[in-house]
């Protein structure tokens, strides 16, 4: 299979996926606000990681429920995407997000001196 339709079907199923999310009754991935990062389909097309991020919640219980909810994503995948093998997916929380606001921050409070006003008083 080539590199691009696999590309294709990984961009398809972070979309699909983030539409599945939305529509899963348990309370633990309903109130997280949870958001799809991206996702891997192994070249067989039997397993798939899923990156996501969650605005709320405890995040071993985010786990926990998108954990128990893997089956009906499963079977939504299946309804909503024509693949010949359905993937088993794996959850994993993707830290970049958290890791880019906190690097923002950092970088929001460094403050910057002017070189002039720091060099006046060793030249004189």
């Amino acid at each position: 299979m080539a590199n691009y339709r696999r590309g294709r079907i990984n961009d398809e199923m972070q979309k699909t996926l983030a539409e599945i999310l939305r529509e899963v009754k348990d309370p633990r991935v309903s109130e997280a606000f949870i958001s799809v990062t991206g996702a891997d389909v192994t070249p067989d097309l039997k397993y798939a990681k899923v990156y996501y991020s969650a605005l709320q919640g405890d995040k071993k219980e985010v786990k926990a429920g998108l954990k128990s909810s893997a089956g009906f994503i499963r079977r939504q995948v299946a309804q909503r995407m024509n693949l010949r093998v359905t993937p088993e997916f794996t959850f994993v929380e993707d830290e970049s997000i958290a890791y880019g606001a906190r690097i923002s921050g950092i970088l929001n409070s460094i403050t910057i001196t002017d070189p002039d006003e720091d060099g006046e008083d060793q030249d004189k």
